[in-house]
């Protein structure tokens, strides 16, 4: 993998985060574009629904499984921001609830036909810690996509400083990287926002590929503003490896900073950045300064945990296989994951 060209800073008007005066862009968390899609092979111009082909070992799924678009009313808007507009939608025939993904935009064709077949790559995939797509609409040129919904919304801005409830969090979520990662597929964009959760706190991985494939669109700066924060540091500055960049343990320390970011409940360098908290200085914070640790008032287990994640050097980084492992997740799974709510 090639390591991602560093953007130019910007200056939008909003902020993630009323504690955190970095200039972060406002970015709605129900815009989470999600995991996994059955795979095509073939585009069906029926209701502009996108479906596999029939095949002996598929012939239990055809289009007749996919909801037509016009078959789904909008029923409110959930999101909206520059990579397009998510609605709560009901299935009329069966009256279950979908969140709708309208990828704004409409693009030359060969730029369509490239972001569709980068959708069709990740149809493959289904796992229960990755939010599901049940269909891919090419509808007039627009892409719409049917995502599960997900009731709680992301866990962004959440405070999750109970221990076992953390590591229930924590094990889901490695659950559904390690399946990423058997797959070869890394998700680059691992952060608060991109982890939902629902009624029954089952917590999935939302946001691969689609956001990906958007960022070809957009200005460069724009398209990695507001994830920069959660990058690793050899991916900021490729001097920092010998220019080699591991996307798996990129997204292992993304992971380990949203842990601890759930835990304190704030972004975890804000310390490091002293009063100049501008694009610049998160950087250099990322890249030079000591990785952050767990506080002392946390368990040993968890402080320990937090340290496997946030290694300066990714080959020092344990795996999402290995982390599951770890005290700190079969501490709490063999004792249950105790109650809190977030």
């Amino acid at each position: 993998m090639r390591p991602a060209n560093l953007p130019t800073p910007t200056r939008p008007a909003g902020r993630r985060r009323p504690d955190l005066t970095l200039p972060l862009p406002q970015r709605d968390p129900s815009l989470a574009v999600p995991l996994p899609l059955p795979p095509p092979t073939s585009f069906s111009s029926s209701n502009g629904v996108v479906t596999p082909p029939i095949s002996a070992s598929s012939s239990s799924s055809s289009s007749s499984s996919n909801p037509a678009l016009s078959d789904l009313d909008r029923v409110r808007r959930i999101g909206s921001g520059s990579g397009g507009t998510v609605w709560m939608v009901r299935h009329r025939p069966t009256n279950h609830i979908y969140a709708l993904k309208v990828i704004c935009g409409h693009h030359e064709d060969a730029l369509h036909r490239q972001i569709c077949r980068e959708i069709e790559i990740l149809r493959t995939a289904d796992n229960p810690f990755v939010v599901r797509c049940h269909a891919m609409y090419d509808h007039a040129g627009e892409i719409q996509i049917l995502l599960e919904f997900m009731d709680g919304g992301s866990l962004e801005n959440r405070l999750i400083d109970n221990e076992p409830f953390l590591a229930d969090v924590a094990r889901q979520v490695l659950a559904g990287l390690a399946y990423l990662h058997r797959r070869k597929i890394v998700h680059r964009d691992i952060k608060p926002s991109n982890l939902l959760i629902n009624s029954s706190r089952q917590v999935k991985i939302a946001d691969f590929g689609v956001g990906r494939i958007l960022a070809q669109t957009m200005e460069p700066c724009n398209s990695a503003v507001g994830t920069i924060a959660y990058m690793s540091p050899e991916r900021i500055n490729t001097d920092l490896n010998h220019g080699i960049y591991d996307g798996y343990a990129g997204d292992i320390w993304s992971f380990g900073l949203s842990i601890l970011e759930f835990y304190l409940g704030s972004f975890p360098f804000r310390e490091n950045l002293g009063s100049r908290r501008d694009w610049a200085s998160l950087m250099c914070a990322i890249c030079y300064s000591n990785p952050p640790e767990a506080p002392p008032s946390a368990s040993r287990e968890f402080r320990s945990f937090i340290a496997c994640c946030l290694q300066k050097e990714p080959n020092r980084r344990q795996t999402a296989g290995q982390l599951l492992q770890h005290p700190f997740i079969t501490r709490w799974s063999s004792q249950g994951s105790g109650s809190s709510s977030v």
